[in-house]
């Protein structure tokens, strides 16, 4: 049991830490689509492995005055699939939803430092400048979950047909 929590662990991190080092345009990375199906496909239980595994890496990249407003969402993104796992139908918008709680909380993070001011008017800029950034983040979000999904349904499809031959 033990040994499998930290096979899945370590598989995880590899994932989001490749997602995360190597050169990508901003925003562009697998972390919204593995917050969500992480949990989807393994459990609730594998939440803490992705916060673990954001931890580290943000070890390396550097820690910032934001780094807990994303972690926070993440932790949030990472509850979805109770509402969206039963189909693939249900899964890509669950995921898509989760790349929109992440614009809204770390953008709210943003806000909270005081960079635009602390006024309607101020949060207001902090999310329109931010969209250029969403845009990038629905569309990892969108073609990672597309990735993974195959790679499940080949998984899948694969364990069923050698349990047949069984």
């Amino acid at each position: 049991m033990i040994m499998n929590y930290l096979k899945i662990f370590v598989g995880i991190f590899v994932a989001l830490a490749a997602s995360r080092f190597i050169p990508h345009p901003w925003n562009f990375t697998s972390l919204l689509a593995l917050s969500f199906y992480v949990p989807a496909i393994l459990g609730l239980r594998y939440i803490p492995l992705l916060i673990l595994s954001f931890a580290i890496t943000d070890f390396f990249i550097g820690y910032h005055s934001l780094t807990h407003w994303t972690w926070g969402s993440v932790f949030l993104i990472g509850f979805l699939p109770i509402f969206f796992k039963n189909s693939i139908k249900l899964r890509i918008p669950g995921a898509l939803t989760g790349a929109v709680i992440f614009f809204v909380v770390t953008n709210f993070g943003v806000w909270s430092t005081g960079a635009y001011g602390y006024s309607v008017a101020g949060l207001v800029t902090c999310y329109t400048l931010a969209i250029p950034f969403f845009a990038s983040s629905l569309l990892s979000t969108f073609l990672f979950s597309l990735l993974i999904e195959s790679a499940y349904h080949l998984y899948k499809t694969k364990l069923v047909s050698s349990s047949k031959v069984s």
